[in-house]
């Protein structure tokens, strides 16, 4: 009994010191981890190499594979972007393996465990941000040095009464026909998987398995058995996240699967000759270094094998998994609350997205649509920008950054334009009348090449797929095209107010002169009035957005 309490000890104190560590180092990253994917990720390559980077140093595959959902969510990353991220923390997470079979197992460090965990824990109590974050760290990988020394002396007492020949015996043992040893074989993968599954932690199952070979109380082959099963079920708490999650989280959680169903068959496939070539080596290599190259060999086969075809892999989860829902809150998934910077950035898009959506609506409805073909309502992007606001609402904490704050402001300042325009299009639908003269149509024409030119501008942020500086203002605006079109969106809404200007004076004065009556006359300066109104909302939510919403104002009033 106090065998088994031992080891139930030693993975418990395993498990919380990975929690303390991860989250220290989380901490100690901030803002800096969706920068590193959000650039490194150009292409399923790069992004393979540094999700398994940036999860060796933060020791989370969760942490990546999360602020991946919301960068992917966002629309700032493509999504097999996205899965060369998720590939490459695959990888990145065998890390702790080597160090349990490096040091873990073999070196007793609770006397110097113990003294780490106070000096962490004091000053994670008495420090204060990334100061605070690094005792966190310091603390968290302390507990699962002592951890791993409990788990090891309970694993010690576990080979006293545990043999090898006393688990099934699976394909490449000695002596071992095929159907027996594949039927063992099959067992101890489902053992594994179900390891962990009750942990929730592959790393800590590892661990486990490493010290159990370490103890003797398991062979080479049932060792590799059990992390094929182990890596399996790490796909568990994928499936178990993505229940109720958002479409792009449910896509990513099928790919992850899918992965390590794939490396998984492959590896059984290989077995015979994998287990082969492993008692070989275990003549001059430690056999619990070979468990934990095997371990990270899995993923790096399933990497190898799925990256190359990854556009048709992509293809197969999009099939698997079709998009549902309205194109323009795709974006603002509850994944990207997580980080603060990359839920602004959703926010931003969408605004992109319906004012684009709003603009052609609007210039559909003057030529006689009621609205744009096959694009969302009036009512839909209204509902949008509704969605955009409460989902902002939600982020957590301030900004950490000069940057990050002008980031945010701006992004609020393009959102309530937006909002403006959204609640002056829904009351003033009729849009076409007018008495069909000279003037009216240079009215609206003026309006139409406004709107097309904000449209133009805005359609670059809502075509983003990377981060660019907060402090600087959007790189794609360097493009002739989206400054140009800035440019005319701000001079053609102050063109038009001129000539809504003069068409008031107009309007009013031919009252008195009996040419029109005093509610046509006060009608069409309703009119001219809302048109200069949604001009000028469309280029000012496009200049926010663009990070120029304080140059040039036209109305600083409005901006207020």
């Amino acid at each position: 009994m106090s065998m088994i309490i031992t080891i139930l000890g030693g993975v418990g104190l395993f498990l919380l010191g990975m929690a303390i560590m991860t989250g220290g180092l989380k901490g100690l990253a901030g803002s800096s981890l969706r920068t590193v994917l959000g650039k490194a990720a150009a292409t399923p390559l790069s992004g393979a190499f540094w999700g398994a980077v940036v999860t060796l140093l933060v020791q989370s595959s969760s942490a990546t594979t999360m602020t991946t959902i919301g960068l992917v969510s966002a629309g700032l990353l493509t999504f097999p972007q996205g899965l060369g991220l998720v590939f490459g923390a695959n990888v990145g997470t065998t890390a702790t393996g080597w160090l349990v079979a490096l040091i873990g197992v073999r070196v007793s460090l609770s006397s110097y465990a113990l003294p780490m965990i106070f000096v962490g824990a004091l000053t994670k109590l008495l420090g204060r941000d990334r100061l605070a974050a690094a005792g966190a760290s310091l603390a968290g990988f302390a507990l699962v040095l002592y951890g791993l020394t409990t788990l090891q002396q309970g694993m010690g007492g576990l080979a006293e009464r545990l043999h090898p020949s006393d688990l099934p015996a699976v394909l490449g043992a000695p002596g071992v026909s095929f159907l027996p040893g594949l039927a063992g074989l099959l067992s101890l993968i489902m053992v594994g998987l179900v390891m962990t599954a009750v942990m929730q932690s592959s790393t800590a199952a590892i661990a486990v398995t490493l010290s159990a070979f370490y103890a003797g109380a398991l062979g080479l082959e049932q060792g590799c058995a059990l992390i094929i099963g182990q890596n399996i079920g790490t796909a568990t708490s994928s499936a178990l996240a993505a229940i109720g999650a958002s479409i792009t989280a449910k896509r990513l959680a099928v790919a992850y699967i899918l992965f390590k169903v794939i490396a998984a068959l492959i590896a059984l496939i290989l077995f015979p000759l994998t287990i082969s070539l492993l008692v070989r080596a275990a003549g001059a290599i430690d056999g619990v270094m070979l468990l934990a190259a095997y371990h990270t060999a899995f993923n790096v086969v399933g990497v190898a094998v799925l990256l190359p075809a990854i556009d048709w892999f992509t293809r197969l989860v999009q099939r698997l998994l079709p998009e549902r829902g309205s194109p323009l809150t795709r974006g603002l998934d509850h994944a990207a609350l997580l980080n603060p910077v990359v839920a602004v950035e959703a926010v931003r898009r969408t605004v992109a997205l319906t004012m684009q959506a709003l603009c052609e609506s609007m210039i559909s409805s003057l030529h006689g649509a009621s609205e744009a073909k096959g694009g969302p309502s009036i009512s839909a992007a209204a509902d949008a920008l509704r969605q955009a606001r409460e989902f902002l609402s939600e982020v957590s904490g301030p900004p950490v950054s000069k940057e990050e704050e002008l980031r945010l402001t701006s992004t609020l300042h393009a959102l309530d334009h937006a909002t403006r325009f959204a609640d002056i299009a829904r009351e003033e639908p009729a849009l076409t009348v007018g008495n069909g003269g000279s003037e009216n149509d240079r009215i609206f024409q003026s309006f139409e090449e406004a709107l097309r030119s904000a449209a133009l501008a805005v359609s670059d942020v809502a075509r983003e797929r990377a981060f660019s500086d907060a402090a600087e203002p959007i790189k794609s605006l360097d493009a002739p095209c989206a400054a140009s079109a800035l440019g005319k969106a701000q001079q053609r809404a102050q063109a038009l107010r001129e000539l809504c200007r003069a068409d008031r004076g107009t309007s009013l004065g031919a009252v008195a002169k009996g040419l029109s009556t005093a509610e046509e006359a006060m009608a069409r300066a309703d009119l001219v009035r809302c048109l200069d109104a949604l001009a000028h909302h469309a280029w000012r939510s496009a200049a926010h957005l663009h990070g120029r919403g304080d140059e040039n104002s036209l109305h600083p009033a409005a901006d207020a």
